[in-house]
């Protein structure tokens, strides 16, 4: 009997998320993402480039799917954890090169489906929807559980591999929130049942001694900032992540309290918006007016005359220089008013590009005299604390961490160690790495 986690993308940086899981002449891929960072500086100019899988991988923009080529053919099932794009992102590049379906959540599957469509991509694989803490068969000795958790978009879910020599629990991503603005609780009594061979775990702020605060707080922060301000004559501009559906219907609920108009402005927030409908999540199109086009924004800016009268929830909270709130600042698109407001309900992800990004930005509006407020924002990741009481509330043998630098990973390793794992039994694998559990 064998049993073998074998690293694809993800480990020892944050991005290109891939694990492969094989039993015997079995094996399941979790997850098939994006490394933004990478993907973004490879296609700036040239949307060809994004139909080149070979290029994509030798750019490591998505997971090297070479390195596990001679499994690829036993591979019964790709089980996506979430809907970003770190996650699922490369499916339209590489998953016509696996022969199996892909299984996600419900809103997981109805983001791929749009993403799909919008890129005007088919894969030959079935998308099949799963509802949280559901158990179901994927070949004839694995099965593949979803357990309900907590992360910044909704109906994220644990992955438990289940095979008869052991079961492996794939964490990426979570935050234990026990308040969320929409979805369910962490299940913590499942996790508590399970008997596992390993865990792989999320270790993105593994250094950071911390609890991350729930989504209901990121609710607060926006309410007392907009309610502790002076807005009258004021127009409104928030920005944050468009796929934060939670954070979206905050800042909606908020904003009618206010009295405003809500308009979101943008393509990918209306793309995750309707996702959300699709399956019944949301309604937000019964409050809100989407504008999805840069011509549409226009004309929709340009009828506007009481901008005092709107929120404008935007894209561009990295600053980037092509979407809404970067080009808004160009007096054809929008006229800003010294002491506007603008709200990053968002963190700045820091790479190199995204820094300079929002400090020209930042700097742009400052000249305008606009008012901002920054980091009115809770984190989707747990905190080093958050990893130490799932650890503690597991029966697992082996703590594998993931989602991290190496430096981040080495973090996970010593907490596991400090709760009581030997140092053999949360080793710091690396893409293209082969661990043997049995």
């Amino acid at each position: 009997m064998v049993l073998e986690i074998i690293p694809v993308g993800g480990y020892g940086e944050i991005g290109r998320n891939s694990t492969l899981i094989r039993y015997n002449d079995e094996a399941v891929l979790l997850d098939l993402g994006l490394h933004m960072e990478h993907y973004v500086a490879l296609t700036e100019d040239e949307d060809v480039v994004k139909m080149n899988p070979q290029l994509l991988m030798d750019h490591n923009a998505v997971p090297d799917i070479r390195k596990i080529k001679e499994w690829i053919p036993k591979i019964k099932a790709i089980a996506i954890s979430h809907a970003h794009l770190d996650h699922l992102g490369a499916i339209p590049f590489l998953g016509d090169k696996f022969p199996c379906p892909i299984h996600g959540s419900p809103y997981t599957i109805s983001v791929l489906k749009a993403l799909l469509k919008d890129d005007g991509i088919t894969v030959r694989n079935d998308l099949l929807p799963h509802s949280e803490n559901s158990i179901f068969p994927v070949s004839k000795h694995i099965k593949l559980e979803f357990i309900s958790a907590t992360h910044s978009i909704p109906q994220a879910v644990m992955i438990c591999v289940h095979t008869p020599e052991g079961n492996i629990l794939y964490t990426n991503d979570f935050k234990l929130d026990f308040t969320p603005v929409i979805g369910k609780k962490p299940n913590l009594k499942r996790l508590k049942e399970l008997k596992l061979k390993a865990v792989i775990v999320d270790s993105l702020y593994a250094d950071d001694p911390r609890h991350t605060p729930s989504e209901a707080i990121a609710k607060e922060m926006l309410k007392d900032t907009l309610y502790g301000i002076d807005t009258k004559g004021k127009a409104i501009i928030v920005t944050t992540f468009s796929s934060h559906i939670a954070r979206l219907k905050s800042i909606i609920e908020i904003g009618t309290k206010l009295g405003r108009k809500i308009v979101f402005l943008g393509r990918s927030l209306a793309k995750y918006a309707t996702a959300a409908e699709d399956i019944g999540l949301v309604q937000f199109s019964k409050e809100v007016e989407m504008v999805q086009y840069g011509s549409k924004i226009k004309r929709e800016l340009a009828k506007i005359k009481k901008p005092d009268e709107y929120i404008f929830v935007v894209t561009g909270h990295q600053g980037e220089p092509k979407a809404t709130l970067s080009k808004m600042l160009n007096k054809k698109l929008f006229n800003f008013k010294p002491e506007d407001i603008v709200i990053f309900s968002c963190k700045t992800i820091p790479t190199p590009v995204n820094l300079e990004n929002r400090e020209r930005l930042e700097s742009e509006l400052k000249s305008e005299h606009i008012r901002i407020f920054k980091d009115i924002h809770v984190s989707g990741h747990a905190g080093r604390e958050d990893i130490r009481e799932l650890l503690h509330l597991l029966n697992t043998e082996q703590v594998i961490p993931s989602h991290g630098t190496p430096e981040k990973n080495q973090a996970s390793s010593e907490l596991a160690q400090e709760i009581g794992f030997s140092k053999e039994k949360t080793p710091l694998l690396k893409n293209g790495d082969l661990l043997k559990l049995s």
